[in-house]
């Protein structure tokens, strides 16, 4: 054998073996669990003879000592404290689990009861918060500038007013307008009409609409005209510029020339029915010398000025109740929106207080297993397929009495044995050690 093949078989020899000592104490540990099994199965089985030669191997009595034997094997199994340890190993584990999962359970409820709290202060703090503005809506419109908003206060009550006024002055103007204009352009004036009736003619409207279509929409649409020029002056009037007063000012100029040429056609009709041979021809000479000139431009004229002022006043107030009309509605969208999280946070609080009902109903069920677990780990676990073989070997002790020891006949002796398996069986199903259930536990407390 060469170098390299004497190296192999020592490396081959020099692999690690367990120590005699250690192989000796498993081994020995090994053999004394099965001779302790065998001897206690021995033991099941010399009782079961011996009782059944005491009996004459009755079935009934049978029973009774069935009973005997499983509380037997009962306190045997409670003096097996490893044992009970390793079978109650896994109701242990799941107790801890148990505790676990309640510290888990404890705390998601601190966090949703936290939660809840939360959002119940914040509804409180919505409500203040709407209470708040509603009480803001009501008080804008007295005290306005309290809450920085730049109008007038009491431009709702201005307004009304300036309203009111300003339309028995439009019908003014109207009235005004359409008789002096259809008197000017239209009218044929006759020696009986007095200077009165020369000027308002209470049926100028239904006369010029009578003498024709031009006629009447003249004298229906002229009030308008001058409408429009003071609506016209408001507009000028909002912007302070130099041109806008210019504007201004050249449409006072025409207003007061266009009153003027009414007045002149009215009061050059009226001279020429009362004029002599000796009479000059009318001219602005002789217009600007008589009152009803200047009356009628003076009706119509300043009222036309009253209008257009009391119309700019009125739409100054509208815009001062405007801002604090915008306001409000500001406010009462914003009452809106915080109601609307309110309504939000009210479905939230529902599934919270769900959640933690099913919380609390978790945790009640989890304490009562743990409550179950305790008691299985308190008391004694009987492993019912253990009882099935120590019981069948004290049956067949008992059996094996019979069939060596009763002198019967082998009819009556199988009829024997037949009450006892019976017997068996019935205890088996009394203990919970039925064929159906042998890989479950009895759970005993004791």
């Amino acid at each position: 054998m060469d170098t390299i093949s004497i190296k192999n078989l020592f490396k081959l020899k020099s692999v690690p073996i367990e120590p005699k000592e250690e192989l000796f104490s498993k081994n020995e540990a090994a053999l004394n669990e099965e001779s302790s099994e065998e001897s206690r199965k021995r033991t099941y089985h010399e009782s079961g003879y011996r009782d059944s030669s005491r009996t004459s191997g009755n079935h009934s009595t049978l029973s009774i000592c069935l009973d005997a034997v499983y509380s037997k094997f009962q306190n045997e199994e409670k003096e097996m404290v490893e044992k009970q340890q390793k079978l109650k190993e896994s109701y242990v584990n799941e107790q801890k689990n148990r505790e676990t999962e309640i510290k888990a359970l404890s705390v998601s409820q601190e966090t949703k009861e936290e939660q809840l709290k939360t959002k119940n202060i914040d509804i409180e703090n919505h409500q203040h918060t709407i209470e708040a503005l509603k009480s803001e809506i009501l008080d804008l419109l007295r005290n306005p500038e309290k809450y920085n908003v730049k109008a007038t206060r009491g431009a709702s009550t201005k307004f009304w007013i300036g309203a009111i006024l300003l339309f028995p002055i439009s019908l003014y103007l109207f009235t005004f307008y359409i008789s002096t204009s259809y008197s000017a352009f239209f009218k044929n004036f006759d020696a009986k009409s007095t200077v009165i009736q020369s000027v308002l003619d209470a049926q100028a409207f239904s006369k010029a609409w009578n003498e024709g279509v031009i006629e009447g929409a003249f004298v229906t649409l002229i009030p308008f005209v001058f409408l429009g020029l003071g609506f016209l002056v408001h507009m000028f009037g909002e912007n302070k510029t130099t041109a806008n007063y210019i504007k201004l000012g050249l449409l006072f100029i025409v207003t007061f020339v266009f009153d003027s040429i009414l007045a002149y056609e009215i009061e050059s009709k009226l001279y020429e029915l009362n004029k002599t041979f000796n009479s000059p021809p009318f001219d602005l000479t002789i217009a600007f010398t008589k009152i009803q000139f200047w009356g009628i431009i003076f009706a119509g004229f300043i009222v036309y000025i009253i209008w257009g002022v009391v119309f700019d006043f009125v739409m100054k107030e509208h815009r001062e109740k405007d801002k604090i009309k915008n306001e409000q509605e500001i406010r009462q969208k914003k009452v809106e929106f915080f109601q609307e999280k309110i309504s939000v946070l009210k479905k939230e609080i529902e599934e919270i207080l769900a959640n933690i009902g099913s919380i609390k109903e978790s945790v009640i069920k989890t304490r009562g297993r743990i409550e179950e677990l305790q008691n299985i780990i308190d008391g004694v676990i009987i492993p019912t397929k253990d009882y099935k073989l120590y019981a069948s070997e004290y049956v067949q002790g008992w059996i094996t009495f019979i069939g060596e020891k009763i002198a019967v006949s082998r009819t009556e002796k199988q009829i024997m044995i037949d009450d006892c398996i019976a017997a068996y069986n019935t205890n088996l199903e009394t203990v919970g050690a039925n064929s159906d259930n042998q890989n479950l536990v009895y759970l005993s407390s004791l």
